[in-house]
């Protein structure tokens, strides 16, 4: 059974087991395109992938499941090489800790995504950033664009546009690099892990 055929079985929760982690060759490899309209299969692996992310940032669901927390997941990262992302960006509580009117910044499975436009501002997680294929630490400052337009379409292929920026940008262009074969840690410079180019925004 294939990758694609086992995940989107109706009673199938995509855990760990089902994350291929670096040096697994559908990583770096340039995933397809998906053709509209899209398939079953297609639809509820966007649908699972959503959900995967749900329940890893739910601490009842990520302990049960032994789940990474994860604000995006790519569809090569499940073994399945097609251009299919989800994102789940938890908006943070006020400072008094009251919840936020909306409980995500995005919260989107996106088809086909394309950055098609991006300032020429860089941008690194102060903290670095971290993914569900690789099981290790890599320091260094993953240099990527401060803001970033971008074209996808959702499940039923109807196009869209979002401009990001901050936080949200840096999710969507790690869970593209996937779909595209690049790994984050490609981004950090190998000579000086922590080298700040001029006016580059360090996000905290």
């Amino acid at each position: 059974m294939s990758a694609i055929e086992t995940i989107t079985k109706a009673a199938h929760l995509i855990d760990m087991n089902d994350i291929i982690r670096e040096g697994h060759p559908t990583l770096r490899a340039i995933a397809e395109e998906v053709t509209f309209p899209l398939s079953d299969q297609e639809i509820i692996l966007g649908e699972k992938m959503m959900q995967f992310l749900h329940h890893s940032q739910d601490p009842v669901m990520a302990e049960k499941l032994g789940l990474r927390g994860g604000v995006g997941l790519a569809a090569p990262q499940l073994d399945i090489s097609k251009r299919i992302i989800a994102v789940l960006v938890p908006n943070p509580e006020d400072e008094e800790g009251n919840p936020p009117k909306e409980a995500y910044s995005i919260q989107e499975v996106m088809y086909n995504p394309k950055i098609v436009s991006h300032s020429v501002q860089d941008a690194a997680l102060g903290d670095g950033e971290g993914c569900l294929s690789v099981d290790r630490n890599v320091p260094g400052y993953v240099v990527r664009h401060a803001r970033v337009t971008v074209d996808y379409y959702d499940k039923t292929g109807e196009k869209h546009r979002i401009k990001l920026k901050g936080y949200n940008s840096i999710v969507v262009q790690h869970e593209i690099d996937h779909i595209n074969g690049v790994m984050f840690y490609d981004r950090i410079n190998p000579k000086d892990p922590f080298a700040v180019k001029d006016g580059m925004l360090i996000l905290e």
